[in-house]
């Protein structure tokens, strides 16, 4: 299969900078350019053969809506937002997918994923293959702001309902998602969910019982739902 040329135009630096992460993982696109607006995306579509366009909405000046309705319709259109209200018109564009920010790269890939099956009708997803399936970080939303979390700094993740507490080396970071779906995000072999609310860096266990995990002084329970499969798991690393 050919490379498809791709384009990102955001207004938001780590947004942008978490796309072109994602889109290097995909040896199929190739990025052409990452844009702050839509006057800079504009001089590129005139200049080059842009496949694929990763569009973000909210944007000063010319909407991300608005140049949508601009480009020619052989160039494709995956919105990325945060705003979940645009994405009825998004759609009524004719966009291939439509991501809610903050981004997975799981979400990331069936998008682009689904934007192959349209460039070519029998593409299988073995055919589009990541360089590779894990990140040494991810981005989360806090603060109104995206910021950067290293797994190697997360000690433990704390449930609070809708929100969790990403327990870093030096400090704590709350942003809006559940416990499960973070969990989703991390890798399987350096976390563990040791109970409803706990999910612990298998690394920074500095001990354990049948009952806890004690990390950097905080002592964590093991609920009776996932006690096999954490001691299991522990006596693996033993």
């Amino acid at each position: 299969m050919n490379n498809i040329n791709c384009l990102i135009v955001d207004d938001e630096p780590v947004a942008r900078e978490i796309l072109q992460t994602y889109v290097a993982k995909i040896p199929n696109l190739k990025l052409i350019k990452s844009c702050k607006n839509a006057i800079e995306a504009f001089e590129v579509l005139y200049q080059q053969k842009i496949d694929l366009v990763f569009l973000d909405i909210n944007m000063p000046e010319i909407s991300g809506l608005s140049l949508a309705k601009s480009i020619n319709k052989n160039t494709k259109i995956i919105f990325t937002t945060a705003h979940r209200e645009y994405a009825l018109e998004g759609f009524d564009l004719q966009a291939i997918d439509y991501l809610l920010k903050p981004i997975s790269f799981e979400r990331f890939f069936q998008a682009v994923n689904k934007s192959f099956g349209v460039f070519k009708n029998n593409v299988t997803n073995q055919e589009v293959i990541p360089e590779s399936s894990k990140n040494e970080f991810i981005f989360v939303r806090s603060e109104r702001k995206m910021i950067k979390i290293i797994f190697d700094e997360i000690l433990y993740i704390e449930s609070l309902s809708d929100y969790i507490k990403i327990h870093l080396r030096d400090k704590i970071i709350v942003t809006r998602e559940t416990i499960t779906n973070i969990e989703k995000k991390l890798p399987t072999q350096c976390f563990l969910r040791i109970h409803r609310s706990f999910v612990v860096n298998i690394s920074c266990i500095d001990s354990y019982t049948n009952e806890f995990v004690e990390i950097s002084n905080n002592a964590i329970s093991i609920s009776r739902t996932y006690k096999e499969n954490v001691l299991t798991k522990l006596a693996e690393n033993s």
